[in-house]
């Protein structure tokens, strides 16, 4: 086994030296700061091959996915499959199988040092060599964006910026690829079969009744109807129904495929038709059948707007949006901004998935709490929250916030230019 030691003045130089010298497959075994330089000891896969060939089934290793591509950390993934023979290799002793179990664990445990490492040591160094994004990417942190957002976006900040200048060009690009819908093209006015879903508790019947009274005002009770296919909800019918009265609107309520189909051929002539739905958890198996009942026959017209309150934690909003995504997905409506510290995490997982955003709600009230999104205001809005200290990470703790490993390959946000 060959270990060699690699010296540069900055963590890419010297993980460049490591490529160039093993290969995009060498991995690294540590990493430290000596002098002010940045010293790594790394050896080429095929040693470490070599070392445990033979073996009972070891573990293979994941790409590290910071700063150069390719270089490779040792952590246990796959099992190795063992050469073929002519006859069976003889079973791993207990004894084999604990030491190689051991050496598993305690390599993926040096990986995740050298990790916090890495991160540490970038994160000092953009601090000192470009003061600007690290403030940037620390302010954004800060109001609740997620370190993915808040690491593209203030990399790409424009060099020669005061600090002040900077943000508002962060918040001008965050509100350039937040997609609000267009005067005019809002569906009331566009007219369709939308159904409303997302989890329980997120405000669908009452937005329903919202949208309705807005199109009985623009166009009357004659160009609406209005279905529900909740049959899970005690008396979620009876509500539905009691808007319905109130709005001189039919109500229809359906229970499968078949239903749902000649409700709708019915309708045909309706200008809007929306379709309330069951909450469900977004690790209900019975989405998938939600989704089928909405995608299949006649019901295949159907557009979906997920709902997502904005007092939901960033993981689970990112949660519901994976769950309910895919074909006939509209859009999104934002609930309960009234409700919400920090508009962030909401407004980070629309431009990370770059979902169109229709609506926002605001409070209970039918139809006034409704309102057309407007980007420029939910952004100047985010960037006003002041989390209270106890959220507030120290500066010995933000390496550890950023340093989740997520897949950067592909980027979100496209090029804007900063709003005055």
């Amino acid at each position: 086994m060959i270990v060699k030691k690699f010296t540069a003045s900055t963590t890419r130089d010297a993980l460049q030296q490591v490529r160039d010298a093993l290969g995009p497959e060498a991995l690294i075994l540590s990493n430290r700061v000596q002098d002010g330089s940045v010293e790594i000891m790394a050896m080429a896969e095929s040693d470490m091959a070599s070392l445990t060939s033979g073996a009972a089934p070891c573990t293979a290793a994941k790409p590290m996915r910071h700063d150069i591509p390719g270089i490779k950390i040792l952590e246990p993934a796959a099992p190795i499959k063992p050469p073929r023979a002519a006859e069976p290799a003889p079973a791993a002793s207990p004894e084999s199988s604990a030491a190689v179990e051991t050496l598993a664990h305690e390599v993926k445990n040096i990986r995740s040092l050298i990790e916090r490492q890495l991160v540490n040591f970038a994160w000092r160094e953009m601090k000192s060599s470009d003061p600007l994004k690290f403030d940037v990417l620390r302010t954004l942190l800060d109001l609740g964006f997620s370190p993915r957002l808040a690491r593209q976006l203030s990399s790409a900040v424009p060099n020669a910026l005061d600090e002040e200048t900077a943000l508002r060009w962060g918040r001008g690009a965050i509100a350039h690829n937040l997609r609000g819908v267009a005067h005019g093209t809002e569906l009331i006015e566009q007219g369709g079969v939308f159904a409303l879903v997302g989890p329980t508790g997120v405000g669908k019947t009452t937005t329903v009744a919202k949208l309705a009274a807005r199109c009985v005002l623009k166009r009357g009770p004659t160009s609406l109807a209005l279905i529900t296919t909740d049959t899970y909800r005690i008396g979620a019918h009876e509500q539905l129904k009691i808007y319905g009265k109130i709005l001189n609107v039919p109500v229809y309520a359906v229970k499968d495929e078949m239903e749902l189909a000649r409700t709708l051929d019915e309708l045909r002539g309706k200008h809007l038709v929306l379709i309330d739905t069951a909450g469900m958890s977004q690790r209900d198996r019975r989405i998938n059948a939600q989704i089928a009942l909405l995608s299949s026959g006649k019901a295949a017209k159907v557009q979906r707007l997920l709902l997502l309150s904005a007092t939901a934690q960033a993981g689970t909003l990112d949660d519901v949006v994976r769950a309910y995504l895919g074909t006939g997905l509209a859009g999104v409506v934002l609930t309960k901004i009234d409700e919400a510290l920090s508009l962030a995490p909401a407004l980070d997982v629309v431009v990370r998935h770059k979902l169109a955003l229709h609506y926002i709600t605001n409070g209970q009230r039918v139809p006034e709490d409704l309102h057309r999104a407007n980007p420029l205001y939910l952004v100047d809005r985010a960037f006003k929250c002041e989390l209270a200290a106890t959220h507030t990470p120290r500066d010995e703790e933000y390496p550890l916030k950023i340093s989740a490993r997520e897949d950067d390959a592909h980027a979100f946000l496209t090029e804007a230019q900063p709003v005055a």
